[in-house]
């Protein structure tokens, strides 16, 4: 028979049960805390937003205009936290670091270009900010200015030091505007080209530096409203592509060695080479030969230093004369081999241009490349040929078909459109692609009104399709890297037709740039179209690195998709929203907006350990 009376402990209160369930939740809550990288427990990330600009995530309006889409697979597993990569990494660049380097020949420049890591070395975590990292300066003081801390190499000062390159005083390095090919000031160099280069029109709008040091080229040509897009490999001169994007100027860490330039034939209105030392007589003039690739029928090739005024500077160079002159005579005749006209030499410059077609040219069949897409150049070995033109049936025809002047160049109908040269583009369908993208472009403003400011001046479209993004953005406040997959369909050259600048990029690999140079990263579809090729996470890393601290994100894509990007960026130390399209939940397509979160990496400390 049962007790009248039950046993202690067989019935408790409803108060007790609330007091165990809270305890529960208590601890639950602060393990999941510390998890998330932000408690104490992380010892290599130290928060200090509260000396950062704060505004950002204020300025990001997501509730006027858009609903907040919540994650639809509750199912899913937790998400995953990424933890910090130790402080070495801070200048983590996968693709060229020096380590892998040198494991490649130095003939042609091989072990200076792109040698990723294989999935199994991949890094799969945060690369962290450098203590003292501040938000840097923006344009047009960004051009002159520059943190330390955020680009802590001190060596172009020294060595540079009587060049005008760049000067360190107290906690920024100044950029005077000078080079070694113009110590006067870049203002001055440029206004004697000026002398026999159409700046001032409209007609030059595409650039390329070869060799750029810190880029100061490009930084005095954009208040021409002339777009440089700047290379350099990662070699002894510390940093100088940081430099050059830190400054707020396009640049990319590149080489011109056994591999194509990753552009598209007749891309550029001007080249120019200033004290590069590029081997331009080596490999039967191989190198300027894919310059001659890249740059468009009418363009201006500029070369300053060495061999040009070699009367002047043979014995500065140690070189003989017989030596000098023998290299400045072959350059002249590759190229005049290639058709291009000497317009002008004074002092330390030499100027050539293009022949605007191919008609008067007297070259043998034997002296042009093969292959019959010239921009197919993704890994592509150089080669010492010639780029064949376009036909034309005119003396004076531009072969390719002629540009208008910037800016009506920007919505003018390119002539490959024109000419039915990309597969699936009509001019009816150009058209309407850039009245939608004028129309996101509004929205993506209403959703942060920094965009559009010089607050972002380093931007990138992941997946540029026919430029539209970045013609809608298109300000001097700003300047836009249009990035076409390798796996996408080749719109690239239209991007430059249009007056933009742009690059071929596989998003398996990681990009040319180093960490923090991008201010906002845009992408249209880019995960729809990689998530069967390549983990999305890898991706996801990779943006995280070339984004800085506060930077934003705005990706475009399908919710299913979207949902699967918002669970793994959601342990990368980002603040996310899912939003629904500007013309209602209806539409399955979806944006995601995303601010980086300013972390800085902790002194004394790496991510050997977590715990204190």
């Amino acid at each position: 028979m049962g007790s009248k009376h039950a046993s202690p402990g067989s019935k408790r209160s409803p108060l007790s049960i609330f007091v165990v369930l809270g305890l529960c939740c208590l601890f639950y809550l602060l393990g999941a805390w510390q998890k998330s990288g932000f408690g104490k427990g992380d010892s290599i990330a130290l928060e200090i937003t509260k000396q950062t600009d704060c505004n950002i995530v204020n300025d990001l309006d997501f509730e006027s205009h858009h609903n907040d889409v919540g994650i639809i697979a509750p199912s899913e597993p937790k998400t995953k936290f990424f933890k910090p990569c130790d402080v070495k990494f801070t200048d983590y660049t996968p693709c060229q670091e020096q380590d892998q380097a040198m494991k490649f020949p130095r003939e042609n420049m091989i072990y200076r270009e792109r040698h990723c890591p294989p999935q199994e070395e991949k890094l799969h975590c945060l690369i962290p900010a450098p203590e003292g990292y501040t938000i840097p300066f923006q344009w047009p003081k960004s051009r002159d200015y520059v943190y330390y801390a955020n680009v802590p190499f001190k060596s172009l000062t020294v060595e540079k030091a009587n060049q005008n390159w760049v000067e360190f005083k107290g906690n920024v390095f100044k950029f005077p505007g000078g080079g070694t090919m113009f110590p006067h000031g870049a203002d001055a160099y440029i206004d004697e080209l000026a002398s026999v280069i159409p700046f001032a029109d409209g007609s030059i709008r595409t650039a390329l530096d070869t060799g750029c040091g810190v880029a100061s080229w490009g930084a005095y040509l954009a208040k021409r409203n002339i777009l440089a897009m700047s290379f350099a490999p990662r070699d002894n001169h510390e940093a100088q592509v940081q430099f050059a994007l830190e400054r707020g100027v396009p640049a990319i860490i590149g080489v011109l060695g056994s591999i194509r330039l990753p552009f598209p034939s007749r891309a550029f209105d001007m080249a120019q080479c200033s004290r590069c030392l590029i081997p331009w007589t080596a490999n039967s003039g191989m190198y300027l030969m894919e310059v001659d690739r890249v740059l468009r029928p009418g363009g201006y090739w500029i070369l300053s230093g060495p061999p040009i005024n070699w009367k002047t500077y043979y014995k500065t160079w140690k070189r003989t004369k017989e030596d000098v002159q023998a290299e400045q005579k072959k350059i002249e005749e590759i190229a005049e081999f290639l058709c291009w006209e000497k317009k002008y030499e004074k002092g330390d410059i030499a100027i050539f241009r293009k022949n605007v077609n191919a008609k008067s040219c007297r070259r043998k069949s034997s002296d042009m490349c093969k292959t019959t897409d010239a921009d197919d150049v993704w890994y592509k070995e150089m080669e010492a040929c010639v780029t064949p033109l376009p036909e034309v049936t005119a003396a004076n025809e531009v072969a390719g078909g002629e540009l208008k002047k910037f800016p009506a160049r920007l919505y003018a109908v390119p002539p490959k459109i024109a000419k039915g040269l990309v597969s699936g583009v009509t001019l009816e369908s150009y058209q309407e692609d850039n009245t939608i993208w004028r129309k996101h472009v509004d929205a993506y403003k209403r959703i942060n009104k920094l965009i559009g400011t010089s607050r972002y001046r380093n931007v990138m479209d992941m997946n540029a399709g026919l430029g539209g993004f970045a013609a809608a953005l298109e300000s001097r406040k700003s300047w836009v890297m249009n990035v076409v997959p390798t796996i996408a369909d080749n719109s690239l050259g239209v991007i430059y037709e249009r007056g933009l600048i742009g690059i071929y990029h596989d998003w398996c690999e990681g990009f040319s740039t180093y960490p923090r140079t991008y201010d906002l990263i845009h992408g249209n579809g880019v995960f729809s179209l990689y998530q069967d090729k390549c983990e999305l996470e890898d991706i996801l890393l990779e943006m995280d690195r070339i984004l800085r601290p506060e930077g934003s994100v705005l990706l475009r894509d399908e919710v299913d998709v979207l949902n699967k990007v918002k669970k793994i960026s959601a342990g990368m130390r980002w603040d996310i929203k899912l939003l629904d399209h500007e013309d209602g939940p209806l539409v399955p397509e979806k944006i995601l907006v995303a601010v980086k979160q300013y972390w800085v990496v902790s002194k004394g400390n790496s991510t050997s350990t977590d715990d204190e």
